[in-house]
């Protein structure tokens, strides 16, 4: 494959670049973030009781003091009908130290992805590093799951199929998402949850070694390895490297989960994001553990080209997403 840059639209590329820019400027060489300047090159959306594009949206606080809480996006066209949608909760991505659920492209994906699937869509805001380190975004997306097991969406007008229930996360927020998934599996304590699919965007994963898409995309694509050093760096407790099990969950410092109870994955994986090598360690992992994976790989892609309406591997992922949650949500998986 050629390591030249992928040919993306003018509005792309200026995305890219302005976000890009703002995350290298807003990263400290001490592993502390500038919050300042990264919030001024991070627009919010509020949440609208009000439709836009067919989505109501409404934020939900679970813990005020480590300001823990979820955007909630309903589509209004299935708002008073019987039929019920299932949720779809959601960790974004920023490297474990940027963006929020309120950050306005992630809003625009959230809405979207409700709207196209549709689904009731779920949008953890959890606590960033290096300010909270981990384990943190763990635990709080951990809780997110236990308090949307008790929590009535009623009060939002919301029908939803809680035994339809899937989890979701891109880049960082996919990291996030698989051990959400692992701890629900390992547990029982849910009483309406079910959690039927794992759908997982360009997952962040690594390891101590370079892998062959990590070299030859270094500073071709929008994320180099500098930026992903810093990140987990920034993200790992004192004295530990990339070789942690939540780093390289395939690795041996890894967590068995052959008898943990894993749902189907969907998993993606972009031609030019240089994480795609550790994307495809981890589908073998998953694998030789027992686990069904399905793979969709888009050849031009980049990493986070979902959040660019205007790429149009972007409209082929919506539309996996809603195939996978219709034949996972059937009658027969669910019993």
């Amino acid at each position: 494959m050629s390591s030249s840059p992928p040919h993306l639209p003018l509005k792309a590329r200026l995305l890219l670049a302005i976000h890009s820019f703002a995350t290298q400027r807003a990263s400290r060489s001490n592993y502390t973030v500038n919050r300042k300047l990264a919030n001024l090159f991070d627009p919010k959306a509020s949440p609208s009781s009000k439709p836009i594009k067919g989505v109501s949206s409404f934020d939900v606080s679970i813990d005020p003091s480590r300001k823990l809480w979820f955007r909630l996006y309903n589509p209004t066209s299935t708002a008073n009908s019987a039929t019920s949608l299932p949720l779809l909760i959601y960790f974004h991505g920023g490297g474990f130290c940027f963006l929020s659920a309120n950050t306005k492209f992630i809003d625009g994906f959230c809405r979207r992805l409700a709207g196209q699937v549709p689904a009731v869509v779920a949008s953890v805001n959890y606590r960033l590093a290096p300010e909270h380190r981990y384990p943190c975004q763990y635990e709080d997306g951990f809780d997110a799951l236990k308090y949307i097991d008790k929590m009535s969406f009623q009060d939002y007008n919301c029908n939803v199929d809680l035994k339809r229930c899937f989890i979701a996360g891109d880049s960082a927020g996919g990291n996030l998402a698989h051990h959400v998934v692992v701890n629900a599996g390992a547990c029982n304590e849910f009483e309406r949850v079910k959690v039927v699919g794992f759908v997982a965007m360009q997952p962040f994963f690594g390891g101590e070694e370079r892998t062959d898409s990590e070299t030859r995309l270094d500073g071709v694509t929008n994320l180099p390895l500098e930026r992903t050093d810093w990140m987990w760096k920034a993200f790992l407790p004192e004295g530990f490297d990339r070789n942690h099990q939540v780093v390289r969950v395939f690795g041996p410092n890894g967590v068995d989960i052959s008898s943990v109870r894993f749902p189907p994955t969907l998993l993606f994986i972009g031609g030019f994001d240089p994480l795609q090598d550790w994307q495809r360690r981890y589908r073998e992992w998953l694998e030789k553990s027992g686990k069904e994976v399905h793979v969709v790989e888009y050849p031009n892609a980049v990493h986070g080209f979902y959040t660019m309406p205007d790429i149009p591997e972007s409209d082929l992922l919506f539309k996996e997403v809603k195939d996978f949650v219709k034949r996972q949500s059937s009658l027969e998986r669910i019993l």
